[in-house]
């Protein structure tokens, strides 16, 4: 039976995953959301990975033939055994996807290692070799888009390497990126080589905004506050609109002369749309967010509700989009300082990636002493 997310596509959004586990390639539920939920792509982050390999069992099996095969390796070369394993399988049953929409979808995305966040040319060397070893034209290598990261993206993609930008908040940065974007194309284009099977988005994160400034807007003065009352609830969407007139900017009359060449435009992806605040719909930054040329990742919990209860009737992106920036700018107006609220939602969240990632090299290091451990007992 069709449901809502079946209907993302009619206003031109493609619906990707934001999580990934082995056993949903493996059981065949992955391919089961591609042919009935019309899944277009698929997002993961050091957080997903690990709740996937800390919370189960799926890659024991792994990680002891690899203790066997490859004694010598440490816990980050064997989580990218793993993640690189799981990245190719699940692009080769997307594969049908990239093919079918001409290299606009069908695309998985694994991301640096996040304690590079802040170094412009080992994140440039990872990404380059994470390509290269996964061997995939539909795979999308994520950067988190600091100021080191911005020049990073510009050389990638120069490199012919898709890109998915990532921990965006600010629409400054995003615009930073959207530039970047366009200068490895042309970078490229001018050295002669092909742009026409490179692919790249920018995502741009919702609910963590709405969690920030929202509280900013309670420490306001009550009489202050109270003029703000009518954004409540809508700030992060506010900032995803002002994010979407930009992007019709950068990627309007300007953007024509490489499009003739082949290039895409760097689509807008909705990220962190799983809803913080439970006084809010659990699919709000689903139904409100709804356009043309953008992609939603969504989360488990909230795909679940979206087909559950979610609508698709309209573009409801374009709903007062032109007021969006106005409306936005309100909050710098009352006196919250918009630019150090993004600055800290950026450090927090690579921060919180890089905790994650540090939890999980702690697990696998674990794992990997137990199943030595009983390896060894077996052969004496």
């Amino acid at each position: 039976m069709a449901t809502a997310i079946n209907l993302l596509r009619k206003y031109g959004q493609s619906f990707w995953y934001d999580n990934i586990e082995r056993n949903m390639l493996q059981n065949g539920k992955l391919a089961q959301m591609i042919r009935e939920d019309d899944l277009r792509g698929i997002t993961s982050n050091p957080s997903i990975f690990e709740k996937a390999i800390n919370g189960s069992k799926d890659y024991d099996d792994s990680l002891a033939r690899l203790a066997l095969e490859q004694p010598s390796l440490n816990s980050r070369d064997y989580f990218y055994q793993l993640a690189v394993e799981d990245i190719k399988h699940a692009a080769d049953l997307l594969a049908h996807v990239y093919k079918e929409s001409h290299g606009e979808d069908g695309y998985v995305s694994i991301e640096v290692s996040p304690d590079l966040a802040y170094n412009t040319s080992a994140t440039i060397k990872e990404a380059r070799e994470l390509f290269k070893r996964i061997d995939r034209p539909n795979v999308m290598i994520k950067v988190p888009a600091t100021w080191e990261g911005v020049p990073a993206v510009e050389q990638l993609i120069a490199d012919g390497i898709n890109i998915n930008a990532t921990l965006l908040f600010s629409v400054d940065r995003y615009i930073e990126i959207a530039h970047a974007y366009i200068a490895g194309l042309q970078k490229r284009k001018e050295s002669g080589q092909a742009i026409d099977k490179i692919a790249s988005v920018a995502s741009f994160f919702v609910s963590r905004v709405d969690n920030i400034l929202e509280k900013l807007v309670d420490e306001l003065p009550s009489d202050v506050s109270k003029t703000l009352a009518s954004l409540r609830g809508q700030i992060g969407i506010l900032n995803a609109k002002c994010a979407y007139v930009e992007y019709g900017k950068l990627f309007g009359n300007s953007f024509k002369d490489l499009a003739k060449s082949g290039a895409r435009p760097q689509r807008l992806l909705w990220a962190s749309t799983g809803v913080k605040n439970p006084d809010w719909s659990d699919v709000l930054y689903i139904d409100s967010l709804i356009g043309a040329h953008t992609v939603n990742t969504i989360p488990p919990a909230t795909l679940d509700a979206f087909k559950d209860h979610g609508t698709a009737t309209q573009a409801t992106l374009e709903m007062g989009l032109k007021d969006a920036p106005a409306e936005f700018h309100a909050l710098q107006n009352a006196g919250i300082d918009v630019k150090k609220a993004m600055q800290k939602l950026e450090d927090d969240g690579v921060a919180s990636f890089t905790d994650a990632f540090k939890k999980l090299l702690g697990a696998i290091d674990d794992k990997m002493s137990q199943i030595k451990n009983r390896q060894s007992s077996s052969a004496a």
